[in-house]
């Protein structure tokens, strides 16, 4: 459970829940297709930690010295043989679930799981890794933002929904701010180990800006949904959560710390479930009200 890391367990759910209520108004829920899409988001993304766990701990980036949760593998508390195998366990799960999903929405899923389940394991691994490259930002905003979101709205409606795709933005700039603030605060470890995230790439000042503009462009969407004919859907309900980002803002623009950028990446977190569960409402609000 601690190698799984429960706590980035919302950018796995987030995703579904927005992509499912883009399309419930018009065109209702298939419970089966949503739960089994929600598990299997839920797998790649406890996959991708355990891959993380072991690869990071391989590659020499996870050391004593590194100021993030614990990581199983260099802690002595799980061997990397065993992390490897729990990853794998993970992916295949996900892969049931998947085979259940393309016999209802055909192969653009099967390409989904199986690019999602490729990129969980290139994130670190692999001969040209993803995240030691400077290519983690964009995948984590495609695979968790964009695809995660259209996909699941594909499932249930076997197309491509424009509220869906449009709602997807948002959602994956606030799910890669969580990487950012991550990156930021393993800047001097990863420069070590050899890891050129963009923090190590283009310094620490990159980084900061960056989150800003992934925290706060992320509310330039709403009312783009609402131009596109969610009339009665409070769209306003998301601007619930932009004290909490413009707070975020600010301490991830003035610390170097490392408690606090720990605190600051717990908090974006809780960020995305709270700006994309008030965006799942909004948009599911004619149903939900009766």
């Amino acid at each position: 459970m601690l190698a799984a890391r429960p706590a980035t367990l919302p950018a796995a759910i987030v995703p579904v829940l927005v992509g499912t209520a883009a399309v419930i108004v018009p065109h209702g829920i298939r419970i089966l297709p949503f739960l089994a899409a929600l598990l299997a988001s839920i797998l790649i993304q406890v996959g991708t930690n355990l891959a993380n766990d072991y690869f990071d701990f391989r590659k020499g980036a996870d050391t004593a010295e590194r100021l993030g949760p614990v990581r199983v593998t260099q802690a002595g508390l799980a061997s990397a043989n065993e992390t490897l195998a729990a990853t794998g366990i993970a992916f295949a799960l996900a892969t049931l679930c998947g085979t259940y999903l393309t016999f209802i929405g055909g192969w653009p899923i099967l390409a989904i799981g199986a690019l999602s389940i490729l990129s969980g394991v290139a994130y670190t691994g692999g001969p040209w890794p993803l995240g030691y490259n400077g290519l983690g930002d964009i995948f984590v905003f495609l695979f968790f933002g964009l695809i995660a979101v259209v996909g699941s709205a594909y499932v249930q409606i076997g197309g491509i929904d424009p509220v869906a795709a449009v709602a997807a933005i948002p959602i994956g700039c606030t799910v890669t701010a969580i990487l950012v603030v991550n990156n930021l605060r393993d800047t001097d470890t990863d420069r070590t180990a050899g890891k050129r995230t963009l923090s190590v790439r283009f310094g620490r000042r990159f980084a900061r800006v960056e989150y800003a503009a992934l925290v706060l462009g992320a509310y330039l969407f709403p009312p783009l949904l609402f131009g596109l004919g969610a009339i009665e859907r409070p769209l306003w309900l998301p601007y619930l959560s932009l004290p909490l980002a413009i707070g975020l803002v600010r301490v991830v623009a003035r610390s170097n710390d490392g408690r606090t950028l720990n605190l600051a990446l717990k908090r974006t977190g809780q960020l995305h479930l709270f700006f994309g569960g008030f965006l799942a409402l909004a948009l599911a609000w004619p149903i939900l009200i009766g």
